[in-house]
Protein backbone atom coordinates (compact mmCIF):
# COMPACT_ATOMS: atom_id res chain seq x y z
CA UNK A 1 0.00 0.00 0.00
CA UNK A 2 1.04 3.35 -1.04
CA UNK A 3 0.55 6.44 1.05
CA UNK A 4 1.42 10.00 1.09
CA UNK A 5 2.64 11.07 4.90
CA UNK A 6 2.67 15.01 4.37
CA UNK A 7 2.85 17.79 7.20
CA UNK A 8 4.57 18.15 10.92
CA UNK A 9 4.73 14.60 12.65
CA UNK A 10 3.41 15.86 15.47
CA UNK A 11 0.08 17.88 14.01
CA UNK A 12 -3.81 16.51 13.99
CA UNK A 13 -3.81 13.70 11.69
CA UNK A 14 -6.25 14.11 8.59
CA UNK A 15 -6.91 10.28 7.45
CA UNK A 16 -8.06 11.61 3.74
CA UNK A 17 -9.69 8.18 2.11
CA UNK A 18 -10.20 8.04 -2.00
CA UNK A 19 -12.82 5.97 -3.93
CA UNK A 20 -13.22 4.71 -7.63
CA UNK A 21 -11.73 5.29 -9.87
CA UNK A 22 -9.67 7.93 -8.30
CA UNK A 23 -6.51 7.78 -6.55
CA UNK A 24 -4.60 9.72 -3.64
CA UNK A 25 -4.22 12.27 -6.22
CA UNK A 26 -7.98 13.41 -5.79
CA UNK A 27 -6.92 15.08 -2.51
CA UNK A 28 -3.80 17.19 -3.36
CA UNK A 29 -5.13 20.41 -2.86
CA UNK A 30 -6.49 19.87 -0.18
CA UNK A 31 -3.27 18.47 1.63
CA UNK A 32 -1.26 21.56 0.51
CA UNK A 33 -4.16 23.42 1.99
CA UNK A 34 -3.79 21.52 5.22
CA UNK A 35 0.02 20.35 5.22
CA UNK A 36 1.49 23.40 7.03
CA UNK A 37 0.09 22.58 10.26
CA UNK A 38 -2.13 18.85 9.97
CA UNK A 39 -0.13 15.73 9.39
CA UNK A 40 -2.20 14.63 6.11
CA UNK A 41 -2.17 10.94 5.78
CA UNK A 42 -3.54 9.96 2.25
CA UNK A 43 -3.40 6.16 1.21
CA UNK A 44 -4.00 4.78 -2.04
CA UNK A 45 -6.23 1.47 -1.48
CA UNK A 46 -4.81 -1.52 -3.11
CA UNK A 47 -5.18 -1.53 -6.27
CA UNK A 48 -5.24 1.54 -6.98
CA UNK A 49 -3.24 4.48 -7.37
CA UNK A 50 0.68 3.81 -7.09
CA UNK A 51 -0.30 1.21 -5.24
CA UNK A 52 0.47 -2.68 -5.59
CA UNK A 53 -2.19 -4.48 -8.10
CA UNK A 54 -2.30 -8.03 -7.40
CA UNK A 55 -4.21 -10.59 -9.00
CA UNK A 56 -7.21 -11.19 -7.01
CA UNK A 57 -6.79 -15.09 -7.86
CA UNK A 58 -3.21 -15.18 -8.46
CA UNK A 59 -1.97 -13.46 -5.24
CA UNK A 60 -5.08 -14.09 -3.38
CA UNK A 61 -5.70 -10.64 -2.76
CA UNK A 62 -9.35 -10.37 -2.06
CA UNK A 63 -10.84 -6.75 -3.23
CA UNK A 64 -13.41 -6.79 -0.92
CA UNK A 65 -14.80 -3.97 1.44
CA UNK A 66 -13.72 -6.37 4.45
CA UNK A 67 -10.38 -6.51 2.94
CA UNK A 68 -10.25 -2.91 2.51
CA UNK A 69 -11.23 -2.13 5.90
CA UNK A 70 -8.63 -4.28 7.24
CA UNK A 71 -5.79 -2.90 4.94
CA UNK A 72 -6.87 0.40 6.70
CA UNK A 73 -7.12 -0.70 10.11
CA UNK A 74 -3.28 -2.26 9.69
CA UNK A 75 -2.04 1.21 8.10
CA UNK A 76 -3.45 3.36 11.15
CA UNK A 77 -1.43 0.52 13.50
CA UNK A 78 1.41 0.96 11.55
CA UNK A 79 1.91 4.59 11.88
CA UNK A 80 0.63 4.89 15.38
CA UNK A 81 -2.63 7.20 14.91
CA UNK A 82 -4.44 7.53 17.90
CA UNK A 83 -7.03 9.74 17.00
CA UNK A 84 -7.57 11.29 13.91
CA UNK A 85 -10.15 13.39 11.61
CA UNK A 86 -11.59 11.00 8.61
CA UNK A 87 -12.02 12.40 5.43
CA UNK A 88 -13.96 10.39 2.73
CA UNK A 89 -14.95 10.64 -0.54
CA UNK A 90 -16.98 7.89 -2.75
CA UNK A 91 -16.13 4.50 -1.46
CA UNK A 92 -13.85 5.89 1.56
CA UNK A 93 -16.82 6.37 3.12
CA UNK A 94 -17.88 2.76 3.04
CA UNK A 95 -14.31 1.98 4.35
CA UNK A 96 -13.48 4.59 6.55
CA UNK A 97 -16.98 4.29 8.41
CA UNK A 98 -16.27 0.68 8.16
CA UNK A 99 -12.91 0.71 10.06
CA UNK A 100 -15.37 2.86 12.59
CA UNK A 101 -17.38 0.37 13.53
CA UNK A 102 -14.21 -1.00 15.37
CA UNK A 103 -12.35 2.13 15.96
CA UNK A 104 -15.23 4.89 16.28
CA UNK A 105 -13.18 6.40 19.46
CA UNK A 106 -10.42 7.26 17.42
CA UNK A 107 -12.79 9.64 15.01
CA UNK A 108 -12.98 13.04 16.47
CA UNK A 109 -14.17 14.82 13.38
CA UNK A 110 -15.90 13.65 10.17
CA UNK A 111 -15.21 16.10 6.83
CA UNK A 112 -17.66 13.92 4.07
CA UNK A 113 -17.82 14.51 0.49
CA UNK A 114 -20.27 13.04 -2.05
CA UNK A 115 -19.58 9.27 -0.54
CA UNK A 116 -21.74 6.84 0.92
CA UNK A 117 -21.72 5.10 4.81
CA UNK A 118 -25.03 3.33 4.37
CA UNK A 119 -26.65 0.79 1.54
CA UNK A 120 -28.29 2.52 -1.19
CA UNK A 121 -31.21 4.79 -0.38
CA UNK A 122 -34.86 2.47 -1.21
CA UNK A 123 -36.50 5.52 -3.70
CA UNK A 124 -32.73 5.70 -5.34
CA UNK A 125 -32.65 4.42 -8.44
CA UNK A 126 -29.17 2.24 -9.43
CA UNK A 127 -27.85 3.69 -12.17
CA UNK A 128 -27.75 1.73 -15.35
CA UNK A 129 -23.82 2.50 -15.48
CA UNK A 130 -23.01 0.93 -12.25
CA UNK A 131 -25.70 -2.13 -13.30
CA UNK A 132 -23.39 -2.53 -16.37
CA UNK A 133 -20.08 -2.20 -14.37
CA UNK A 134 -21.86 -4.95 -11.49
CA UNK A 135 -22.18 -7.79 -14.51
CA UNK A 136 -19.24 -9.57 -14.26
CA UNK A 137 -18.75 -10.67 -17.60
CA UNK A 138 -19.34 -7.54 -19.68
CA UNK A 139 -18.88 -5.08 -16.92
CA UNK A 140 -14.92 -6.48 -17.17
CA UNK A 141 -14.71 -5.84 -20.89
CA UNK A 142 -16.02 -2.56 -20.90
CA UNK A 143 -13.81 -1.54 -17.65
CA UNK A 144 -10.94 -3.57 -17.64
CA UNK A 145 -10.64 -3.46 -21.35
CA UNK A 146 -11.67 0.25 -22.55
CA UNK A 147 -11.41 1.90 -18.62
CA UNK A 148 -14.40 3.53 -19.38
CA UNK A 149 -14.79 3.47 -15.67
CA UNK A 150 -11.97 5.59 -15.11
CA UNK A 151 -12.39 7.75 -18.39
CA UNK A 152 -16.06 8.22 -17.47
CA UNK A 153 -15.59 9.51 -14.06
CA UNK A 154 -12.80 11.71 -15.41
CA UNK A 155 -14.75 13.46 -18.28
CA UNK A 156 -18.62 13.33 -16.41
CA UNK A 157 -18.06 13.65 -12.59
CA UNK A 158 -17.07 17.21 -13.15
CA UNK A 159 -19.11 20.45 -14.40
CA UNK A 160 -15.87 22.38 -14.83
CA UNK A 161 -13.81 20.68 -17.49
CA UNK A 162 -10.26 19.03 -16.35
CA UNK A 163 -7.26 20.28 -17.89
CA UNK A 164 -5.64 17.69 -19.93
CA UNK A 165 -2.64 17.05 -17.43
CA UNK A 166 -4.96 16.38 -14.57
CA UNK A 167 -7.28 14.06 -16.60
CA UNK A 168 -4.55 12.16 -17.48
CA UNK A 169 -3.03 11.95 -14.04
CA UNK A 170 -6.55 10.08 -12.83
CA UNK A 171 -5.95 8.08 -15.56
CA UNK A 172 -2.37 7.12 -15.24
CA UNK A 173 -2.43 4.39 -12.90
CA UNK A 174 -4.95 3.01 -14.95
CA UNK A 175 -2.86 2.28 -18.27
CA UNK A 176 -3.48 -1.95 -18.26
CA UNK A 177 -5.66 -4.72 -18.95
CA UNK A 178 -4.26 -5.56 -15.33
CA UNK A 179 -3.82 -2.65 -13.81
CA UNK A 180 -7.83 -1.73 -14.25
CA UNK A 181 -8.73 -4.55 -12.03
CA UNK A 182 -9.52 -2.78 -8.94
CA UNK A 183 -11.78 -0.68 -10.83
CA UNK A 184 -13.37 -3.27 -11.85
CA UNK A 185 -13.47 -5.07 -8.57
CA UNK A 186 -14.81 -1.96 -6.44
CA UNK A 187 -18.02 -1.94 -8.91
CA UNK A 188 -18.80 -5.61 -8.64
CA UNK A 189 -18.65 -5.37 -5.11
CA UNK A 190 -21.30 -2.76 -4.38
CA UNK A 191 -23.91 -4.30 -1.73
CA UNK A 192 -27.78 -4.16 -3.20
CA UNK A 193 -28.79 -6.74 -1.18
CA UNK A 194 -27.96 -9.16 1.79
CA UNK A 195 -26.87 -11.81 -0.79
CA UNK A 196 -23.93 -9.39 -1.30
CA UNK A 197 -20.28 -9.86 0.60
CA UNK A 198 -20.44 -5.86 1.25
CA UNK A 199 -23.61 -5.91 2.45
CA UNK A 200 -23.62 -6.84 6.06
CA UNK A 201 -20.28 -3.68 6.93
CA UNK A 202 -22.60 -1.39 5.15
CA UNK A 203 -25.73 -2.18 6.96
CA UNK A 204 -23.90 -1.57 10.42
CA UNK A 205 -22.32 1.18 9.27
CA UNK A 206 -25.15 3.19 8.27
CA UNK A 207 -26.73 2.01 11.43
CA UNK A 208 -23.92 3.46 13.74
CA UNK A 209 -23.89 6.49 11.68
CA UNK A 210 -26.00 8.61 13.95
CA UNK A 211 -23.48 8.21 16.48
CA UNK A 212 -21.24 10.46 15.04
CA UNK A 213 -23.72 13.54 15.74
CA UNK A 214 -21.83 14.58 18.69
CA UNK A 215 -18.79 15.17 17.14
CA UNK A 216 -17.49 18.31 14.77
CA UNK A 217 -19.21 17.21 11.07
CA UNK A 218 -17.84 19.03 7.60
CA UNK A 219 -20.26 18.01 4.11
CA UNK A 220 -19.24 18.82 0.56
CA UNK A 221 -21.24 17.80 -1.98
CA UNK A 222 -21.90 18.32 -6.15
CA UNK A 223 -24.94 18.16 -6.68
CA UNK A 224 -24.52 17.10 -10.08
CA UNK A 225 -23.64 13.85 -8.86
CA UNK A 226 -25.43 11.22 -11.01
CA UNK A 227 -24.64 8.42 -7.73
CA UNK A 228 -24.24 10.01 -4.87
CA UNK A 229 -27.10 12.56 -5.60
CA UNK A 230 -29.32 14.17 -2.83
CA UNK A 231 -30.71 11.06 -1.77
CA UNK A 232 -27.53 10.09 -0.28
CA UNK A 233 -26.81 13.98 1.01
CA UNK A 234 -29.81 13.44 2.92
CA UNK A 235 -29.37 10.31 4.39
CA UNK A 236 -25.75 12.20 6.00
CA UNK A 237 -27.54 14.90 7.17
CA UNK A 238 -30.63 13.51 8.83
CA UNK A 239 -27.75 11.37 10.98
CA UNK A 240 -25.36 14.25 11.28
CA UNK A 241 -27.86 17.52 11.93
CA UNK A 242 -25.15 19.38 13.50
CA UNK A 243 -23.12 18.93 10.49
CA UNK A 244 -21.63 22.39 8.46
CA UNK A 245 -22.82 21.83 5.12
CA UNK A 246 -21.47 23.02 1.44
CA UNK A 247 -23.95 22.09 -0.81
CA UNK A 248 -23.10 22.94 -4.77
CA UNK A 249 -25.48 23.05 -7.42
CA UNK A 250 -22.94 23.73 -10.41
CA UNK A 251 -20.26 20.90 -8.96
CA UNK A 252 -20.39 17.23 -9.93
CA UNK A 253 -18.73 14.16 -8.06
CA UNK A 254 -15.02 15.16 -7.77
CA UNK A 255 -16.43 17.81 -5.96
CA UNK A 256 -12.55 19.03 -5.26
CA UNK A 257 -11.92 19.32 -8.45
CA UNK A 258 -15.09 21.94 -9.54
CA UNK A 259 -15.21 23.48 -5.60
CA UNK A 260 -11.27 23.24 -4.16
CA UNK A 261 -11.07 26.95 -4.07
CA UNK A 262 -14.13 27.04 -2.12
CA UNK A 263 -13.70 23.95 -0.30
CA UNK A 264 -10.35 24.05 0.89
CA UNK A 265 -10.42 27.17 3.11
CA UNK A 266 -13.71 26.19 4.34
CA UNK A 267 -12.89 22.61 5.46
CA UNK A 268 -9.25 24.40 6.67
CA UNK A 269 -11.39 26.87 9.01
CA UNK A 270 -13.53 24.07 10.10
CA UNK A 271 -10.86 22.18 11.46
CA UNK A 272 -8.71 25.12 12.61
CA UNK A 273 -12.22 26.04 14.69
CA UNK A 274 -12.95 22.56 15.92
Amino acid sequence: MSYLDEGPEDGPVVLMLHGNPSWSYYWRKLVLGLGDRYRCIVPDHVGMGLSDKPHDRKQRYTYTLKWRVQDLARLVEHLGVRELTLAVHDWGGMIGFGWGLEHSAQIKRLVVLNTAAFPLPAEKPMPWQLKIGREYELGTLVIRGFNAFAWGAARFGVEKPMPDAVRRAYLAPYDSWKNRIATSRFVQDIPLSERDRAWSLVERAGQKLPEYADRPAFIGWGLKDFVFDRHFLDGFTRALPQAEVHAFEDAGHYVLEDKADVLVPAIRGFLDRT
